[in-house]
């Protein structure tokens, strides 16, 4: 049998070094599929039940790995799914390549079944985008493709009409109009300038209260973080993103930032003279320092995002952990109280948190939750997180341990993803235990499904544990707070209400664990239970929606919002009230004692 183009192309994405495709399949992408078939298992096909789960799963593979991600689908709708999931990689900038299935080149353009424009589709949320039209062009479209996306960290589609999969393959003729590709890309030592790092050095020698914020750009960083910390005698942050980038063990860490932050983070950030930025892309120039107010460093490998949120005074393109080990021998070493200062934030920083996470709600304070889970979660273990008001707890009550890796949505902050990112760092890291935080507005959006996708695989994985915690509440909760704190109008049921579902049972259904829990002096049990179980689990908290996700800081017109909401008539008021009270006061209000 001679090879077919979808024989090459699958040949071709191995000597790339791609191991691992998510997708679902569809008779678009039939000549792939049958060519992976023939491949006998050199490229694993995790087969998901919906395509935007297989683009967020290639965006966490990359996340997880370094690696660049895969996901393929069919087209038309197939293709039109993996949108979602493709924006999440391009705005956390990591390399997925996405393949799909196309209508019969020769039904093109004659309006067929499931026949979209699908380079069109994807020109936006696309660094490349192409359809192949002969075989002998689908060599350098893939070798295209695959250095473009690891080159740039972002997204590449290759669109292949599906009766071009079955044609037989051609090398490129030697003649004029024939391009002659090869495999192959390493990345380059990126570093600054000496005469800017001797401007940076220079900056931030001469800043007596600096403050470091790190992001997803510092993971790889965390010794040369650490060095130039304890040079400056700094504190640091942490973006969402860059939660493991420094351990929580250190005293001079404040933790996140912004409105999921710490009040050490806000304390830090509004007294500090000097900031130094690595590798963030932080959206919220309001818990920066003020403008004027302090002198900025920040280092970043992507030249288009440095000077984008705070009006740096030295710009550094480059590698963060060669640009810091560059920067260091420039910097001199500091003494003084800020420090001090920062340490005794940090400090009171958590002991509120512990009041806040103990304090008695309806029936599960859903801090308590993440609270309790922290000192149970093993030195290996890596953490994922959904979007909305669990993001909260997952940033702040969670202490990061050195070995562990915690990641979510950032930039696209979509719900739906940390099941499919659970399932992605599994696969990824079969020996590893993995815990996904989600709220169950997003089970029910779509989560619940990829359950299947668990019960399917889970007994290839070498450690079976694999926990996804549910916070049941019944609410959209951050939005609802949202509502209240930012528009100023009470809750509007008719949008934020959603059913009430038992997943514990569901799990049950398919063969996996299910754990109920509705008491907060149950909740380190619940833990305990679920990391001793040989099989996933799912960990249902019956949590109090009136507890609020409360930021750092609360200015004046959030609080007059909030007062808003309340004239204007809160079905909740009573138990909002109370739970708004209760974590307002919880530095001096008794712990829970049940």
């Amino acid at each position: 049998m001679s090879k077919t183009v979808g024989d090459f192309f699958v040949e071709r994405l191995y000597e790339w070094g791609v191991r691992t495709i998510f997708g679902y399949p569809g008779d678009g992408i039939n000549g792939v599929l049958g060519a992976l078939d023939r491949a006998k298992h050199k490229i694993e096909f995790i087969q998901v039940r919906h395509e935007e789960m297989a683009a967020f799963m290639a965006s966490a593979h990359a996340k997880f790995t370094g690696q660049p991600g895969v996901c393929l689908s069919t087209g038309g709708p197939g293709a039109a799914h993996l949108v979602t999931g493709l924006y999440d990689a391009k705005l956390d900038h990591m390399p997925v390549l996405a393949i799909c299935g196309q209508s019969a080149q020769t039904a093109r353009g004659a309006h067929y079944q499931q026949e979209v424009n699908l380079d069109r589709l994807f020109q936006d949320v696309a660094d490349y985008v192409h359809e192949a039209a002969v075989p002998s062009q689908v060599r350098h479209l893939l070798d295209r493709a695959m250095r473009t996306i690891l080159g740039r960290n972002g997204i590449g589609v290759l669109v292949l009409p599906n009766d071009l999969q079955e044609k037989p393959y051609e090398d490129p003729p030697r003649k004029h109009g024939s391009v002659f590709s090869g495999v192959g890309y390493g990345k380059p030592r990126i570093v600054p300038q000496e005469a800017d790092l001797r401007r940076a050095a220079e900056v931030l020698n001469a800043g007596k209260k600096v403050a470091i914020l790190v992001g997803a750009g510092a993971l790889h960083a965390t010794d040369e973080v650490i060095a130039v910390a304890d040079r400056l005698q700094a504190g640091a942050a942490k973006a969402l993103l860059g939660k493991a980038a420094l351990p929580d063990d250190l005293p001079w860490v404040t933790g996140s930032i912004g409105i999921l932050g710490t009040k050490a983070s806000w304390d830090m950030m509004n007294h500090c003279d000097t900031l130094l930025m690595v590798g963030t892309g932080f959206p919220y120039a309001e818990f920066l320092p003020e403008e004027g107010k302090a002198r900025a460093v920040q280092i970043d490998i992507d030249p288009t995002m440095l000077g984008l949120r705070y009006p740096a005074e030295v710009n550094l393109h480059g590698d963060s952990a060669e640009t810091l080990r560059l920067l260091l021998p420039l910097l001199e070493q500091k003494t003084g109280d800020w420090r001090r200062h920062v340490e005794s934030q940090v400090q009171d920083s958590w002991k509120l948190l512990e009041n806040r996470a103990l304090q008695p709600a309806n029936p599960v304070n859903p801090q308590r939750v993440t609270w309790e889970l922290s000192p149970q979660l093993p030195p290996d273990a890596i953490v994922t997180s959904d979007s909305g008001s669990c993001a909260n707890w997952f940033a702040r009550d969670l202490r990061v341990q050195r070995g562990q890796m915690y990641s979510l949505s950032g930039g696209l902050a979509s719900m739906g993803a940390a099941v499919p990112y659970a399932i992605a760092a599994k696969f990824a890291h079969p020996d590893r235990p993995v815990i996904a935080l989600v709220g169950d507005g997003a089970m029910q959006m779509n989560n619940m499904a990829e359950l299947i996708t668990v019960a399917k695989y889970w007994r290839l994985w070498k450690d079976p544990r694999w926990i996804v915690c549910v916070f049941n509440n019944q609410d959209l909760n951050q939005v609802t707070w949202e509502q209240r704190v930012m528009e100023g109008n009470p809750k509007f049921e008719a949008t934020q209400q959603i059913p009430d579902v038992p997943y514990h049972k569901f799990a049950e259904l398919i063969g996996l664990k299910g754990i109920y829990c509705d008491s907060g002096s149950e909740v380190a049990t619940a833990w305990r239970e679920a990391f001793a179980s040989d099989r996933p689990v799912v960990l249902e908290f019956r949590t109090d929606p009136e507890v609020p996700p409360l930021p750092s800081h609360i200015t004046l017109d959030q609080a007059k919002s909030f007062m808003s909401a309340i004239v204007k008539g809160d079905p909740k008021e009573g138990s909002m009230l109370a739970g708004v009270a209760r974590q307002v006061f919880s530095s001096i209000l008794p712990k829970d004692k049940d």
